[in-house]
């Protein structure tokens, strides 16, 4: 991964844009030629124009939500990070924990699968 990046930073951008579910901020964290694998989509999504879709539909069908980065890790090709979302309020709230695998090209992620678990009691 270059140097060039503060991955913890890049990190802490991208989760905020996610929490403020702004597509268009975050498309700008993604390759044109992203790999986007995520129980949300069925098997995956490829492109911009198929991850905008993806979200519009995502972003209309849950609640809000609150996106904390917990750690970050550099890998060759790109970063892992593992965050925390609080999802909804009230007797309805989940909270998430949440792992990123992602690869990059041009400073961008190009492939991101995402795995996601509830934590139990929160």
């Amino acid at each position: 991964m270059s140097d060039a990046i503060d991955i913890a930073a890049f990190n802490r951008a991208w989760l905020e844009a996610w929490t403020v579910k702004s597509v268009d901020r975050i498309l700008a964290f993604y390759h044109p030629d992203i790999a986007y694998y995520d129980d949300a989509a069925p098997g995956s999504v490829h492109g911009h124009e198929a991850l905008r879709a993806l979200l519009d539909q995502v972003f209309a069908a849950t609640p809000g939500w609150v996106m904390h980065p917990d750690a970050v890790w550099p890998i060759e090709g790109g970063f892992c990070g593992r965050w925390y979302m609080d999802l909804g309020e009230g007797p309805e709230a989940v909270r998430l924990r949440g792992f990123d695998h992602c690869l990059l090209r041009d400073g961008l992620i190009v492939h991101n699968e995402v795995y996601t678990h509830r934590i139990a009691g929160a």
